[in-house]
């Protein structure tokens, strides 16, 4: 399991597995949406995450799903989904806390 969050937050050693390729930025709202599919065996987890652009640097929120995929396009397309959803439910709450980096 420790594995799995090392993989997805760039924990590691570098090279190509030191964490998952970021998709293109979808803008929603005032905030950006980047997709991270993380890749388990043949198949791809949704992830991603939020940023908040400010003056004093970017705030982020990472999300991880359940949901698997067969290819990394329907991971990416799922996941800018789910982040939209994200922010429409949750809003201005979302960043309340002021933390540079947390959980969505």
């Amino acid at each position: 399991m420790a594995s799995f969050f090392s993989k997805l937050f760039g924990g590691g050693s570098g090279g190509k597995d030191a964490g998952p390729k970021m998709g293109d930025p979808v803008p929603h709202d005032g905030l950006i949406i980047r997709a991270a599919p993380v890749p388990e065996g043949s198949q791809f987890r949704l992830s991603g995450v939020i940023i908040k652009e400010t003056e004093t640097g970017n705030l982020e929120r990472n999300f991880v799903r359940a949901d698997l995929f067969t290819s990394r396009e329907e991971a990416e397309d799922f996941t800018i989904r789910k982040g939209k959803q994200i922010i429409d439910e949750q809003g201005s709450r979302l960043f309340a806390d002021g933390a540079e980096t947390g959980r969505a």
